[in-house]
């Protein structure tokens, strides 16, 4: 289940809650009773394996260059 962080507007007192996707967000602060606000952090990605480059899913300069000269000829002929 997700980590929501909430601030309260009135007090400022922030805290952390553990909620299903279905749950409703928290609306009252337990410290004060004000309104609270949704915290949005960042999110740590972690990319594993040899890396991403350039090349990976290009085909090679000249191969991607000739079907598309050959097909341009033939559609004029």
């Amino acid at each position: 289940m997700p980590t929501y962080a909430y601030a309260c507007k009135n007090c400022g007192h922030a805290f952390d809650a553990v909620q299903s996707f279905s749950d409703a967000a928290l609306t009252e602060c337990p410290e004060c009773g004000g309104e609270l606000r949704k915290r949005y952090g960042t999110v740590g990605v972690t990319f594993n394996g040899s890396g991403f480059y350039r090349t990976d899913s290009r085909a090679p300069s000249g191969a991607g260059a000739s079907p598309a000269a050959s097909s341009s000829s033939s559609a004029s002929s």
